[in-house]
């Protein structure tokens, strides 16, 4: 499953640069799909599709907050998720709503990263 950052977030950035998927934004920051990816275009679960420059909305107005779509764990790069290996308050936690099984997290890894 994809990790989220809860609202014990103390804001101290350990996390986003260890994501090798940069999945990671510091709040209030817009992100897009093509950052830290090969993406060129996402089709999107309504059917439509954003470039992958496409500037998308922040998750999180306060916090640091990771893009689902865009977390695999660290499953393919590390042994364990990095963000929550370097959080100081133990914050990046597993997000039930979105649960993946490994053979789920590898492929992701391999669609945001194919050559």
């Amino acid at each position: 499953m994809a990790l989220y950052i809860t609202d014990e977030c103390i804001n101290c950035g350990a996390c986003e640069p260890e994501c090798p998927n940069t999945a990671i934004y510091e709040g209030g920051r817009e992100w897009a799909w093509g950052e830290g990816t090969s993406l060129q275009s996402v089709e999107l679960e309504d059917g439509s599709a954003v470039g992958a420059t496409d500037p998308q909305a922040p998750l999180s107005d306060e916090f640091y907050y990771i893009v689902s779509g865009k977390c695999t764990e660290c499953i393919g790069f590390h042994e364990e998720p990095q963000c929550a290996a370097v959080c100081p308050v133990d914050c990046c936690v597993p997000d039930p709503d979105y649960a993946e099984a490994e053979e789920e997290l590898l492929a992701k890894k391999e669609w945001l990263h194919e050559a």
